[in-house]
């Protein structure tokens, strides 16, 4: 690109420093220019990669502080679900109108650009998919359980906020419990399945940002959506649910992590990264060896035509 700079020495001793080709190259960015790749879909790769480099490196400080501020955020599904349930009449559409409540914590935390685990399946995963190195690992690590641990806790200071601030009815208590007994009702290999479809379809989500334009807002209302109906689970929206039963003494602490967080989070893990990640890397992989051939062909047949007499 024109505006590249050799990467500095300080760069290469920085710990925090997203390992990668270009930087090798003396490269400052990611080429995302869609004329300069060999697909739609490797510009879609590249920019998700440039992105996920950007979070990988981020200060883990503000890591830790935008994901509280997201496991705040979700707090929005639980409640807005919740509402639903207790004004809704108890008919077969109240279901489907109820989970219209589930995307409102997903929409609040991807367009205020707060950090999600679930998104960071994917977008922080290219970049160690392209250069899969001891120190990219490690920084993957840091970053995924920076994350965690501030959307857990944001998750647990919604559910505290919710059981002990004088803000719901009686009726949206009752509501919130009837609704969070409902993924309790899954066995572990149940948590874990219905995660990896939903750490898939969040993936997908992600993967569709960069060529929704000003429609992004309805990706995320339709993708959370399709989570929200199939019943299946996610670990942050999940963990507001559970820990309010954990809370308000309807459930014993062990159960939050096990029937639920631990089969729910390696679900969606394996969904959003060994799955989905995975495969569009492997596709992306292809077209850029291919490039990347033609390119050295062309380099050696122009050496070539220089050295004729």
């Amino acid at each position: 690109m024109s505006d590249e700079q050799p990467r500095t020495k300080a760069d290469a001793d920085d710990p925090l420093k997203v390992e990668s080709k270009e930087h090798e190259q003396g490269k400052s960015e990611i080429e995302v220019k869609e004329e300069n790749l060999p697909s739609r879909a490797a510009a879609v790769h590249e920019l998700i990669r440039m992105e996920g480099e950007k979070e990988l490196e981020r200060d883990w400080v503000a890591l830790l502080w935008s994901a509280v501020a997201a496991g705040l955020s979700m707090g929005a599904s639980l409640a807005a679900k919740g509402i639903f349930h207790a004004r809704l009449p108890d008919d077969p559409s109240r279901f489907f109108i109820e989970n219209i409540g589930y995307t409102f914590g997903f929409i609040i935390v991807i367009m205020a650009r707060q950090q999600l685990f679930t998104e960071n399946t994917v977008t922080a995963v290219l970049p160690i998919m392209h250069k899969p190195t001891p120190r990219n690992f490690l920084i993957l690590f840091r970053l995924w359980g920076v994350v965690l641990l501030g959307n857990l806790i944001g998750t647990g200071l919604a559910s505290l906020a919710f059981i002990h601030m004088p803000i719901f009815d009686d009726n949206t208590r009752s509501a919130f419990v009837s609704l969070s007994e409902e993924v309790m009702k899954n066995s572990p290999s149940e948590m874990f399945a219905n995660g990896i479809l939903a750490g898939w379809i969040i993936a997908t989500m992600v993967w569709m940002f960069p060529s929704a334009g000003a429609a992004k807002i309805w990706i995320i209302v339709l993708m959370t959506y399709l989570v929200a109906i199939c019943d299946l689970t996610h670990i942050v929206v999940g963990s507001v649910e559970i820990l309010y039963l954990v809370f308000s003494g309807a459930l014993p602490w062990q159960e939050f992590f096990y029937p639920f967080a631990i089969p729910t989070l390696a679900g969606n893990i394996i969904g959003g990264t060994f799955i989905f990640a995975l495969i569009s890397h492997a596709q992306i992989r292809n077209d850029m060896s291919i490039k990347s051939k033609a390119a050295k062909l062309e380099a050696e047949k122009a050496t070539a035509k220089a050295k004729k007499p």
